[in-house]
């Protein structure tokens, strides 16, 4: 899950306060964010403490090499954990910290040149990255996703009630295509929220739907996030399908939308008490497509073409779809390749890069087999779906998938246990809780709701968010794991 700084509170007026004045409510958030943080990290340093336990025991028996961790294992295994304390702590890349480390350990402590340490350097998944990004950085700046969403919400017809479901399907629809989810939302969050006022439905509510949305189309073969699900899980010999991880990330994030709204109809929450209109919402800019946009529209139906039908390679197409946009915006070329996720390349590369490292010293395996020897592999499943779950509420999703699926490795291949439905079940379980407030989603809708609902929607989120977390691992366990479906 992408982190953010955002600064959810009430602003107050600067001229009625001193420098030195802390607004209670946000202090008492921050305090309420660092006790959660702490807890994490005690979950963490205790799991740690279980595993490393018996290689740290004075014991004269000689250890099994496969059932304890060597010092040269705890070492880059406790590097790991201070970089997502850190990173959690703290607005720094994780990535950055990966590609350091990798060096630092590689280097000094192993006797690696570069070319042994950035062997396994994901290069078509950054490809993957860097392409879509650049493509869709210019879908936005020509108008094309507006249109896209002010045709999709004339489809309703005065059917307020039907609007979250718009939503859901375009954010899906974005996210299946290569846009990222945090940038989907951002993308639909100001319209969407404002679409909420307008017709007395509750905000919370909308803003879960937006980012359920964006999950559900998260995985599909085009994304990123199903690229890079698929390739570690290649590159570690389990190979899933991509098409099931798509199905069932839709159908998870589609029910988990369904009891939202069984629970917000429960407890009288789905409309407000009275509606506004919202500068937003009142749009009466034309929904046909023009210009460059019946332009952009066409090269994102040879872009499906080209990456569903011919297989080819995702990033090269998204790139040249890219290049001939571009030629029609030579001026605005610094804004597009400003556009690409950088932030999300260097994260991807890095923790890719590092985790391919513990592969390399056998870190993975040892884990795994410590993992094994805790239970049945099938609740070890559940554990692994829980863990992650947990802690991408406070990290990012992308770079806890690239550290725990490499887990998954040794637990399916000794057991009878759905390579794509574990796979898929802990996949799903690291995104879904990017409803969190801590979350740079989470935050962008908290950040759309008015100024005066700021505080109840960040405490709403965060009650909503916790339930999520206590669910869908569960759910998602529970649908992909024992049934085999997948």
């Amino acid at each position: 899950m992408s982190k953010t700084e955002l600064d959810v509170a009430p602003v107050t007026d600067r001229e009625d306060v001193e420098f030195n004045t802390v607004d209670p409510r946000r202090q008492k958030r921050r305090n309420r964010r660092n006790i959660l943080i702490v807890a994490a990290v005690a979950a963490v340093v205790a799991l740690i403490a279980l595993l490393v336990g018996p290689s740290m025991a004075g014991s004269s028996a000689p250890a099994d090499p496969g059932s304890s961790l060597t010092f040269e294992q705890i070492v880059p295994l406790v590097v790991l954990v201070l970089m997502f304390i850190i990173a959690t702590k703290w607005p720094v890349n994780i990535g950055v910290m990966g590609l350091v480390a990798s060096f630092g350990i590689g280097y000094f402590m192993l006797g690696m040149d570069d070319k042994e340490i950035l062997a396994d350097f994901p290069a078509s998944i950054v490809l993957t990255i860097i392409g879509v990004t650049y493509f869709f950085s210019m879908a936005q700046h020509n108008g094309t996703i507006d249109v896209i969403v002010r045709n999709c919400v004339r489809m309703v017809r005065g059917k307020t009630m039907m609007l979250p479901w718009v939503f859901f399907l375009v954010a899906a629809a974005l996210t299946s295509l290569g846009t990222f989810s945090p940038a989907a939302v951002a993308l639909l969050a100001p319209a969407a929220i404002g679409f909420a006022y307008e017709s007395r439905i509750h905000p919370l509510l909308m803003g879960a739907f937006i980012i359920n949305g964006a999950h559900a189309g998260g995985f599909s073969p085009l994304s990123v996030s199903g690229v890079l699900v698929h390739d570690i899980a290649m590159e570690n010999g389990f190979p899933v399908s991509a098409n099931a991880l798509f199905v069932a990330s839709f159908a998870i994030n589609l029910i988990l939308s369904i009891l939202t709204v069984i629970v917000f109809a429960f407890m009288g929450k789905l409309r407000t008490a009275k509606g506004e209109a919202y500068a937003a919402a009142a749009d009466t800019r034309s929904t046909r497509p023009q210009g460059q946009q019946i332009y952009t529209l066409v090269l994102i139906g040879v872009m499906l073409f080209c990456a569903l039908v011919l297989r080819l390679p995702i990033g090269f197409v998204a790139l040249s779809a890219g290049l001939l946009l571009a030629l029609l915006n030579i001026k605005d070329q610094q804004k597009f390749v400003a556009g690409i996720s950088w932030s999300t390349v260097l994260l991807v590369a890095g923790m890719i890069t590092y985790v391919s490292l513990l592969t390399h010293i056998g870190v993975i395996d040892t884990l795994a087999h410590m993992a094994l020897a805790l239970g049945a592999p099938i609740l070890i499943a559940l554990v692994l779906c829980y863990v992650i779950g947990i802690g991408s509420a406070f990290a990012s999703s992308t770079a806890l998938l690239a550290a725990f699926i490499p887990l998954a490795g040794p637990l399916l291949s000794v057991s009878s246990l759905s390579v794509s439905g574990t796979v898929a079940a802990i996949a799903i379980s690291a995104t879904v809780v990017d409803v969190s407030p801590f979350s740079t989603a989470g935050a962008l809708v908290v950040a759309n709701v008015k100024e005066s609902d700021r505080t109840r929607t960040y405490k709403q989120l965060m009650m909503y968010a916790g339930a999520v977390v206590l669910i869908a691992p569960a759910l998602s366990w529970l649908l992909l794991v024992p049934t085999g479906i997948m």
